[in-house]
């Protein structure tokens, strides 16, 4: 049960990232998209991991990591809409959505991914760096992910674009 509290809630906190491009940018060189074009649209998180450097205040480090790509495992999954606007949802092996949740998104520059949303009573607001690869993103992002009050935990997330 913790476990899947610590994937929901880090999944949402990286499936939920991106805004509204900046007016005025220099064109990049490369052809990538802009982040706030590429995050619109549906996505699942493949892989997740959470390094704790003082798990709950305690005297050593844990890591957290899961694995989604195992047959009949939940996922993580989200939409990022064009109005700045996101839904995050687990959904079950047997394809229940349950922690449903939705938020505010942007993006600054092309790496840069701001989710602002409630979820489970806590205002959960954080950058994450996003890496753009085809169809799919790596997030990082360090902030208080065991609510310790210590904003010390580095999440990593893999997500891959779904219809």
């Amino acid at each position: 049960m913790k476990s899947t509290f610590f994937i929901i809630t880090i999944s949402f906190g990286l499936i939920f990232a991106a805004c509204k491009s900046e007016e005025n940018k220099t064109p990049e060189i490369t052809q990538q998209k802009s982040l706030n074009d590429f995050m619109i649209g549906k996505w699942e998180t493949q892989y997740i991991k959470i390094e704790y450097n003082t798990f709950q205040k305690a005297d050593s480090s844990y890591i957290f990591e899961d694995d989604f790509s195992t047959p009949n495992s939940g996922k993580a999954q989200s939409e990022y809409l064009n109005n700045g606007t996101f839904s995050a949802w687990f959904k079950q092996s047997d394809n229940t959505k349950v922690g449903v949740t939705s938020g505010k998104w942007k993006t600054n520059g092309n790496d840069s991914l701001y989710v602002d949303y409630l979820y489970l009573g806590k205002q959960v607001q954080v950058w994450y760096t996003i890496e753009q690869k085809e169809n799919q993103f790596k997030g990082i992002v360090t902030y208080d992910w065991d609510n310790d009050g210590e904003k010390d935990d580095k999440l990593i997330m893999k997500s891959k674009r779904i219809q």
